[in-house]
């Protein structure tokens, strides 16, 4: 009987961790020059790839904005439901492949995201290779 529940605990605690590991969910992005809350971006799954769109703006002077300086299909949409991360492929802990669009400026990054434990995600836009870029650090939303 106790080894019973020892693996009915184990397998327990293994989904848990698996779940909290997810990068999926609502995160709330914070600008890594002030330190200041912006908005919430939901991350989800999309045939296998993970994209992120931006679902609240923080500073309601600046809901109803739109990409002005984005390009292609993205040009003149409002930034409020705006995909911003696209096509993020899994390889080992972290996700690359993609990109992300910073919706202030129009410009498209080269990207990667990884968890640094179950609640914090850091996101990092780039140019050629990652050295040449930023990271900013998300929080969970619960």
């Amino acid at each position: 009987m106790k080894k019973i529940l020892l693996t009915i605990s184990l397998v327990a605690l293994t989904v848990m961790t698996a779940v909290a590991q997810d990068v999926t969910g609502k995160w709330k992005t914070i600008d890594d020059e002030t330190g200041e809350a912006k908005s919430v971006v939901e991350i989800y799954k999309e045939n296998g790839k993970i994209y992120g769109k931006v679902v609240e703006i923080f500073d309601a002077s600046k809901r109803d904005r739109t990409c002005t300086e984005c390009s292609g299909s993205d040009k003149n949409k409002s930034i409020m439901g705006l995909v911003i991360i696209k096509g993020l492929e899994k390889d080992g802990d972290e996700y690359n492949d993609g990109t992300i669009t910073d919706p202030t400026n129009g410009k498209v990054y080269k990207c990667y995201i990884e968890l640094d434990g179950p609640n914090t995600l850091d996101v990092r836009g780039y140019i050629g290779f990652s050295l040449l870029g930023r990271t900013q650090t998300w929080k969970r939303v619960n």
